[in-house]
């Protein structure tokens, strides 16, 4: 069941399966459980009362949010959220994963729910790399403490790359993360740990797609090329971490990354 609604674009199967336990979720009009059998050509599935439609064209999109916007569809406090972005398009999409409220740059919108699994699940590692601006300067010791490992309540960060910037302004110094996992607000955590403040965090990139001179609150489709580069990510991320991802994608080569300069 909760693959069907994957596949549908409601949602990743991780809260497919949160929809089923709270009961939102029927077959037939009788309330769903967690693996069970569906048919999607036979049987009458419903999310909320709203019948779902398996097989549509699979789409995804990069978006540039800008802060303040919730990654949600549906935020019970009336906060802006980026339903704001998907509402005109002719495809029910959602946000893979999570960026902070108080976070702006680059998200990924799609109805695939096999790539927004593998973009989301910790197996699979695909890295992230954020802009931080700091309250001071990014010195040596945070540097290091970033490269040595962060201790965090919740587990140690360790960073895939980390790089000193040109500072934003005076006294405010920027570093460059890339990371590989998606705990909450861990980047803020970890310069917190360290002694400094994050007045600004911005996500460049998701693997190999690139924010690049997307404008804030635009939109673009991603294409044929984009999604290559990403499945082809994805496998080498799972690769090296001893998985091997389902669905289709190249199993070799390095990819280039796309920019996200253009837009729609």
């Amino acid at each position: 069941m909760q693959v069907l609604l994957a596949e549908a674009g409601v949602c990743s199967r991780r809260r497919a399966e949160d929809l089923i336990r709270l009961g939102r979720v029927t077959v037939n009009g009788l309330p769903a459980t967690v693996g069970q059998k569906a048919i999607a050509d036979v049987d009458i599935i419903a999310v909320d009362g709203r019948s779902v439609s398996v097989g549509q064209e699979k789409v995804s999109y990069l978006l540039n949010k800008p802060a303040g916007v919730v990654t949600t569809l549906d935020d019970p406090q009336g906060r802006p959220s980026v339903r704001l972005y998907v509402d005109g398009l002719p495809w029910r999409l959602f946000p893979v994963g999570r960026l902070d409220r108080d976070s702006d740059g680059l998200l990924i919108l799609t109805n695939d729910g096999e790539l927004a699994n593998q973009l989301m699940h910790p197996r699979y590692h695909v890295p992230k790399t954020y802009v931080a601006t700091l309250d001071g300067p990014a010195d040596e010791k945070v540097l290091e403490g970033l490269q040595a490992g962060v201790h965090l309540p919740d587990g140690v960060l360790t960073c895939v790359s980390v790089r000193r910037l040109s500072d934003a302004s005076q006294g405010q110094g920027r570093v460059e993360i890339t990371i590989a996992e998606g705990r909450k607000r861990v980047v803020r955590r970890a310069l917190s740990a360290l002694g400094r403040r994050t007045l600004r965090l911005t996500r460049i990139a998701i693997g190999p797609l690139l924010l690049g001179a997307l404008p804030p609150g635009s939109m673009r489709r991603l294409d044929a090329g984009d999604m290559e580069v990403l499945r082809r990510a994805i496998r080498r991320a799972a690769t090296q971490a001893g998985h091997a991802p389902a669905g289709p994608g190249p199993t070799e080569g390095e990819g280039v990354p796309h920019s996200a300069a253009r837009s729609s």
